[in-house]
């Protein structure tokens, strides 16, 4: 359904976006933003749904500054990868990889001529509270299991449009304490809590629970229908 297309960020940089389209006319559009491991297989499936439920989807490749062409599994020896390449980027000077961000938003505004939520998994959940706080043309913003958004410097942000947040009681990545923290600090922000590990979206992974991963897409469909109609 989809395809990669080149976007430009505001400093000129050019990195792919995977581009999902609806049949029909848009809905409204939606970023998708990676987990560690890429624009692979898993991401590009989880934008052609959102093109097929009527989303303008728009997954940048939020690797592309420091390596092109990223498509990782989920071995150990892959996920070592992906946290060097997440250190990499997180190593950028400011302001990183929020211009590509940008970029995708106003891609997503142009191709959709509607309003433009965010969703992201792991880094990609820390990357979409980020830009929900910092960038500008976003509704709604969705982030799952969003490594790095307890710790004090994430949770000081304030976010500028509606936050639905996906956490897992089992994750040994984001202890739960942390997102009671988080929640207590942002009460404005809807927490759902689900009793699943980390990566519980993903069906390509042992952590992956279905019930969880079903029930957290039906309240993020919910909420962008909401917010972005």
């Amino acid at each position: 359904m989809g395809q990669f297309v080149d976007l430009k960020s505001a400093d000129g940089f050019v990195f792919p976006a995977w581009v999902a389209e609806p049949d029909t006319a848009p809905r409204g559009a939606v970023v998708v933003l990676q987990e560690i491991f890429g624009v692979n297989s898993h991401i590009r499936a989880v934008a052609d749904r959102f093109a097929a439920r009527g989303y303008v989807a728009v997954a940048p490749a939020t690797f592309h500054r420091v390596q092109p062409g990223v498509e990782l599994g989920y071995t150990p020896e892959d996920i070592a990868a992906g946290a060097a390449l997440k250190a990499a980027v997180e190593g950028l000077p400011s302001p990183g990889v929020l211009p590509d961000i940008q970029a995708a938003i106003d891609h997503a505004a142009e191709r959709s001529s509607r309003k433009v939520g965010i969703v992201g998994f792991c880094w990609g959940g820390l990357l979409t509270w980020r830009s929900a706080c910092l960038l500008k043309g976003l509704s709604a913003a969705v982030p799952y299991y969003g490594g790095g958004i307890t710790t004090e410097t994430e949770m000081a942000r304030q976010p500028q449009v509606p936050v639905l947040a996906h956490f897992g009681r089992r994750d040994k990545h984001i202890l739960i304490d942390g997102v009671q923290a988080f929640a207590r600090t942002h009460p404005e922000v809807e927490v759902h809590i689900y009793e699943a590990d980390h990566g519980f979206n993903c069906d390509q992974r042992g952590s992956y629970d279905e019930a969880s991963a079903l029930a957290a897409r039906d309240r993020t469909l919910a909420f962008f229908d909401k917010h972005l109609g």
